[in-house]
């Protein structure tokens, strides 16, 4: 509560208004309308979109992922995004799946582009697209890092934070060799973007201080090293969490691989809304004992995020019911305990990917051609799966 507090506080002093190119991370990078770069270089295009929001374009994903149909006014279009345009990275990876990471992303996206006649010339000359995203970084670029730092009952967190000469609002993170930061993947040295979700811009040294020295429990930061910072200076883009490594981060989500049983899969789907946030969820209920749900694992009241690996929190009920019946008699569910659901939210990233436990399913068929993000249709209320 301190941090949220004296997030607003800061903001409200500085007088500074959300800029949807600017990200979460650093109130005083700004991206700039530069020209697009000449010849065979990609460029950068961040998109942020609300929750039940879409980013607002069509993606085929023959040949890596051509995008199609930007809408006006869109978290795509706001981003830079072009008709056309080929994809290379999705923060800051080189994927093959286009598809299914952008799906899986959260509210940041992050894409490395090339314009159609920039694509078919690199293809034409035989070169490695891999190898030219690479390059496209510049000297000194690296990952930021996401680290759960867990309280050591004795030496505390490890580390300590340190503010930088310069502007106000930056801060270096020093670490105790082999304490509990280092071993969570935090270096001496490290800037430190934010903690539990709160830019580090945002608070004062004596808050920080505070948060690193009093007992909670552990603290979630997201840190780069330095020439890290400065290359995504020079590259006029943010430090966003959606585009870092992740280390020791908590909550799970587990993947179930259910094969029907006599009286079904022995579980119900509710659609719910949070009385805090009014979110609307799906929810798994009423396990039944001795069926193929409970011998999966499935837990009462853990929240649904996708079916045959395809994500489903922003679709209506009665569409994942369809899409399980559509299954036949093996499906994969993927769920997350509603307080590891929250958390993820808190960090501004999707859950990591999930190992399964059962037999494998017949996957859902996906079209492999076309792939659409449409906005989703407002659910008509909770009620009984």
């Amino acid at each position: 509560m301190e941090l949220q507090s004296m997030k607003q506080k800061e903001v409200e002093r500085r007088g500074f208004t959300f800029n949807p190119k600017e990200g979460i991370d650093n109130p005083a990078l700004v991206v700039g309308d530069d020209p697009e770069p000449q010849g065979l270089g990609p460029r950068l295009c961040h998109l942020k979109r609300l929750e039940g929001q879409t980013f607002g374009f069509v993606l085929w994903s023959v040949q890596g992922g051509r995008v199609r149909d930007v809408e006006p006014w869109s978290p795509a279009q706001r981003g830079g995004l072009r008709d056309q345009d080929r994809v290379l990275e999705v923060n800051e990876e080189f994927v093959h799946n286009v598809v299914r990471r952008i799906q899986s992303c959260g509210l940041h996206l992050v894409l490395l582009v090339l314009r159609r006649d920039q694509y078919e010339e690199v293809v034409s000359m035989g070169l490695d697209l891999q190898a030219l995203a690479r390059s496209s970084k510049g000297a000194g670029w690296s990952r930021p890092r996401l680290c759960h730092v867990g309280r050591h009952p004795e030496l505390g967190l490890g580390m300590t934070v340190a503010p930088l000469q310069g502007p106000r609002g930056r801060f270096t993170v020093d670490t105790v060799a082999g304490g509990a930061a280092e071993e969570a993947g935090v270096l001496s040295g490290d800037r430190l973007i934010w903690i539990d979700g709160v830019p580090a811009s945002a608070l004062t040294q004596s808050t920080l201080n505070r948060t690193v020295k009093r007992g909670v429990a552990s603290v979630t930061v997201l840190v780069i090293d330095g020439e890290g910072e400065s290359c995504s200076a020079r590259r006029r883009t943010p430090v966003l969490p959606a585009a870092a490594q992740c280390r020791g981060l908590p909550h799970a989500a587990r993947t179930m691989r259910l094969v029907k049983g006599r009286d079904g899969y022995g579980f119900l789907l509710r659609q719910e809304k949070l009385a805090a946030s009014k979110r609307t969820v799906h929810v798994l209920r009423e396990v039944d004992e001795g069926s193929p749900a409970e011998a999966m694992g499935m837990r009462d009241g853990d929240l649904l995020l996708a079916v045959n690996g395809a994500p489903v929190e922003a679709l209506e009920h009665d569409h994942i019911v369809q899409e399980i019946r559509r299954s036949g008699d093996r499906v994969s569910l993927t769920s997350m305990s509603m307080s590891g659901r929250d958390f993820y939210r808190q960090v501004s990233r999707s859950p990591p990917r999930a190992r399964g436990v059962g037999t494998r399913p017949h996957l859902l068929p996906v079209s492999s051609s076309a792939v659409g993000y449409f906005s989703p249709v407002v659910p008509r209320g909770a009620g009984p799966g």
